[in-house]
């Protein structure tokens, strides 16, 4: 089949999915895990109460994601097909079919395409990463995003931070808040700032927690707050899903200041968390909505310890 007839036939299979997305008739498959999991958060929770009367949280940078807003505007496209340190297979490009915004509202869509048939190595498994010009930009904030996410064997999803350029990884640190990986409706929150031996095995915190509506057409709301001392360098982290405080950390002595780190949003094909497995053909899509930073938390700073205090300590690895 040549290429063109390939790559129209896969776009109306996955317009076709984005209706059926947009007008859900069945709820969603539940999750594939590969062993016993912690509790799931249930698919319909509610903040706690924890309301902060007459200082509500105020916007300081929300990206325009209108259909006829450019991609570019809000976030450059990081592209190339070597790997990226984990043994991925997708060849990250910059072309409107793999990153967009949806015609039927405000949302970002990132597509991970894949052909095995193309006899173009190249245009396999093509797919966006997306770096944002914004940075956090601030001593202490909440970034916070519903996203819907893929669910597939061999697909990678993730919402996550690296230090604007130029940075050293992982020593100047990494920070994942949304990232599931190869079928499994399971989110790892992570923060990384060291190798994975040696003095640096226990420089990583880490927490899974199943999320039976990961792919759900509603979305699942993330937030990420942090608060640092800049002449310090000293600070807390916390994790929020749905509402619910996830995980907390302290911010490592020796990394990038908060307000320097970007925003990625990104779907890698294969790679080793993927062990191996990869996707069949087909069109595999994460939406984003509500994208925005915050200058407190969702109740407001002065209940920042109610949430620090619910959270937990992220596990080594």
């Amino acid at each position: 089949m040549p290429f063109r007839d390939a790559i129209q036939g896969i776009i109306k299979k996955a317009d076709k999915a984005w209706e059926e997305f947009s007008h859900p008739t069945s709820q969603p498959p539940g999750p594939s895990n590969n062993g016993p999991p912690p509790p799931p958060i249930p698919a319909a929770t509610r903040p706690p109460a924890y309301q902060e009367p007459g200082l509500q949280p105020q916007i300081y940078w929300q990206p325009n994601l209108h259909s006829q807003a450019p991609v570019s505007a809000n976030f450059y496209h990081e592209q190339g097909q070597h790997g990226w340190g984990n043994q991925e297979s997708q060849n990250y490009v910059d072309h409107p079919q793999n990153s967009f915004h949806s015609p039927q509202g405000d949302a970002l869509i990132v597509r991970a395409l894949i052909n095995h048939g193309h006899p173009d190595h190249a245009q396999k498994f093509t797919s966006a990463r997306l770096s944002s010009h914004q940075t956090l930009g601030r001593p202490r904030g909440c970034l916070s995003a519903r996203i819907t996410a893929p669910v597939a064997r061999g697909i990678w999803p993730a919402f996550w931070l690296l230090p604007k350029d130029p940075f050293k990884w992982p020593e100047d640190g990494e920070v994942d808040i949304m990232e599931a990986w190869n079928g499994d409706a399971v989110n790892h929150t992570c923060l990384h700032w060291g190798h994975f031996n040696g003095e640096d095995w226990d420089k990583h915190r880490v927490l899974e927690t199943p999320i039976p509506n990961i792919n759900s057409p509603q979305g699942v709301r993330y937030d990420f707050i942090w608060d640092e001392d800049e002449s310090t360098g000293r600070g807390r982290l916390a994790w929020l899903i749905d509402g619910r405080p996830i995980m907390r950390a302290e911010k490592p002595p020796g990394t990038r200041k908060m307000s320097d780190f970007r925003i990625l949003i990104n779907i890698a094909v294969g790679g080793n968390v993927c062990q191996g497995v990869m996707p069949s053909d087909g069109c595999y899509e994460t939406v984003v909505r509500e994208l925005a930073m915050w200058d407190a938390p969702p109740w407001g700073w002065t209940q920042f310890e109610s949430i620090w205090n619910d959270c937990k300590d992220g596990n080594t690895m």
